[in-house]
């Protein structure tokens, strides 16, 4: 059977480069005679790769010294624990914004370790766009605030890093890590489940400044603990090894390909493709305001429930799959994340436009 075009938001599509050296490699690798999977993580031979891991994404992102990078298990929603057990340790005081179903969950844990509070949101216009904050937003004394920097339920990022002043800044990148070059050093904490575009689910990466390790509370499960992560480079107990492994091949993959600068362009390129077809038709309805549009994942519907179904069938048959929408928003979806090629895209516009042909005059 011919591999399809995979537009799940995730686990999602991974570079077919990626997954050939995987296949080359998955019963034996290098000179190990073991695959991955099987390897001590407390080997020679998983210890370099870890470090490969580690250093690739280093590179790639031009991550600062006082950095650490954590390979962490949980996946994103495991920090959503983390995060408050290690950052809020001053006044006991956190903000978050708003801006979709995971930073809202994100708050909602966060509620069970102490003061939070709502700064911004779009709750009120179903998260169509991301609300503006100024400095003033925030209280003065807390001690981090959270926002999630890419929403994959209802298409839309952050136009702009939040200007937070001396208060680190906490972003959830799950769905758009690594699309794009970004100023590590304007964080306190970036964290993402690698699922979407750095790799498999399994495991969460973390990247911290350092003076904001070792602070945890006291009840931090040992697990979560940023600090123990750090002084034991990730394995602390037996790590996510598979998933690292893969991160560290997409990332070697993104590098030999020119690295983010080049995937900005890329991703630029084939989310104009889909918006620049969206907003010059009337068949089909694309609810984010401009500004807030998500490069990562493009939603969009027919205004039909059952015609957005019929949508999903036909592409199927097509060799286009996963484009339903989140069951909390319906309508349709397309996740293009980095390894999705612009050839995919390319079909999908084809069957986009031939649909609506179809069927605009039902």
């Amino acid at each position: 059977m011919e591999r399809v075009y995979n537009f799940a938001a995730g686990p999602s599509t991974l570079p077919l480069d990626v997954l050939k050296k995987v296949q080359e490699n998955l019963l034996c690798y290098g000179e190990s005679g073991m695959s991955v999977m099987e390897m001590s993580h407390r080997s020679a031979d998983y210890s370099a790769i870890r470090d490969g891991a580690e250093k690739a994404l280093r590179e790639l992102m031009n991550i600062p010294d006082n950095y650490k990078v954590l390979f962490m298990h949980g996946g994103a929603t495991g920090q959503f624990a983390a995060v408050p057990l290690n950052l809020l340790n001053g006044s006991g005081k956190a903000d978050y914004v708003l801006s979709g179903v995971f930073s809202k969950k994100a708050s909602v844990e966060a509620q069970k370790y102490g003061d939070i509070a709502i700064a911004a949101s779009s709750a009120g216009a179903n998260f169509s766009f991301i609300p503006a904050t100024t400095r003033e937003s925030f209280r003065p004394d807390a001690d981090y605030v959270h926002i999630c920097f890419n929403n994959t339920i209802y298409g839309t990022r952050f136009p702009y890093i939040p200007d937070t002043g001396d208060i680190p800044l906490v972003a959830d990148m799950s769905s758009c890590i690594a699309s794009e070059p970004v100023d590590v050093s304007k964080f306190g904490v970036i964290y993402a489940g690698a699922q979407k575009n750095m790799g498999i689910a399994g495991m969460a990466i973390v990247i911290v400044r350092e003076d904001l390790i070792g602070k945890a509370r006291e009840n931090t499960p040992a697990i979560l603990d940023y600090r123990l992560a750090a002084e034991n480079d990730s394995m602390y107990n037996t790590p996510p090894c598979w998933s690292i492994y893969i991160t560290k091949l997409v990332c070697d993959w993104l590098l030999e390909n020119g690295g983010l600068e080049a995937a900005k362009a890329r991703n630029e390129e084939k989310a104009a493709l889909l918006y620049d077809y969206l907003d010059h038709q009337d068949f089909y309805v694309a609810p984010v305001d401009a500004p807030s549009r998500s490069m990562m994942n493009v939603v969009f519907r027919t205004g039909d429930a059952e015609l957005d179904k019929l949508f999903v069938s036909e592409a199927a048959q097509a060799g286009l799959k996963s484009l339903k929408g989140h069951k909390a928003v319906g309508g349709l979806r397309a996740s293009i994340y980095n390894a999705m090629p612009k050839e995919g895209v390319e079909k999908l516009l084809a069957f986009m436009k031939q649909f609506a042909q179809n069927h605009s005059q039902q």
